[in-house]
């Protein structure tokens, strides 16, 4: 399913280009329903759904990337210190990790939008500096357990710097853990992306699935019943959250000594 999502969202602009100054040139190819000519229907400004839906995949991933490596970078970064040194820095990075998991989400992330812009790099950001929690309590609870073992206290024994055992022992344990938790924390970014631009606080001038619905319900779509707007869009957004949180947590599963019962 991930395979499918990302080669016709890659190769399909490719193939089928979108022009975002091009309008229908009558009335009768405003919300047209699917036909030959338009696969997927047009849009009330008569673009084709199906060319707009290649390239706003595109873009949905772009930031859904970009957010998930600011999340992963933080968040493992913070768990790495935090597990690792314990004491007085795991209990101040851990009571500012709790107070991130109890704030509500998608608010903050709306009132963050709403104050620093609409753009596809501070979508990315907030959505970022929001999503990486979880990530490192995850990671902070295994290398609780990795400082512990007896390779790391005959390396730590031999003279090694925190630094060198960090990096050389400690994170290639973890980056399993780390790689498993992407999927999960990309899909999530995916879907608040969406939710930013449905809600007219994304990027106005790129085209993404979540400004295509948004564009979709402003224009009276479903009460035309132009339903092949919505459903288009709406779609490829529910398939690529699935796909992404499937391999997250078969990833999980495999990877995580948590889940396997080892200690």
């Amino acid at each position: 399913m991930l395979a499918i999502v990302l080669v016709v969202i890659m190769i399909g602009p490719i193939i089928f280009p979108f022009d975002s100054q091009s309008f229908g040139t009558s009335a009768a190819s405003i919300l047209q329903a699917p036909s030959r000519a338009h696969w997927m229907g047009t849009t009330e400004l008569g673009q084709d759904v199906f060319r707009q839906f290649l390239v706003g995949g595109r873009i949905s991933l772009y930031v859904g990337l970009s957010a998930t490596l600011i999340a992963i970078v933080l968040g493992a970064g913070l768990g790495l210190i935090s597990g690792y040194y314990a004491g007085w820095r795991d209990t101040v990075l851990m009571r500012i990790t709790d107070f991130f998991l109890v704030l509500p989400t998608l608010p903050l992330i709306i009132v963050l939008a709403a104050l620093f812009g609409q753009s596809i790099f501070v979508t990315s950001l907030v959505i970022g500096l929001t999503s990486w929690p979880q990530t490192a309590r995850i990671i902070r609870s295994q290398v609780l357990s990795l400082r512990e073992r007896p390779l790391v206290q005959r390396v730590r024994s031999l003279g090694a710097g925190d630094l060198r055992i960090m990096r050389k022992h400690i994170l290639p344990n973890v980056a399993p853990l780390i790689f498993a938790n992407l999927a999960l924390v990309l899909s999530g970014a995916v879907l608040a992306q969406a939710a930013l631009a449905f809600l007219g606080l994304g990027d106005p001038v790129q085209v993404s699935w979540g400004t295509t619905l948004h564009n979709a319900f402003n224009s009276g779509a479903m009460s035309q019943g132009a339903w092949w707007y919505v459903m288009t869009p709406g779609v490829g957004i529910v398939v690529m959250v699935l796909a992404f949180s499937l391999v997250g947590h078969s990833l999980d599963r495999v990877l995580n000594p948590l889940l396997r019962g080892e200690e």
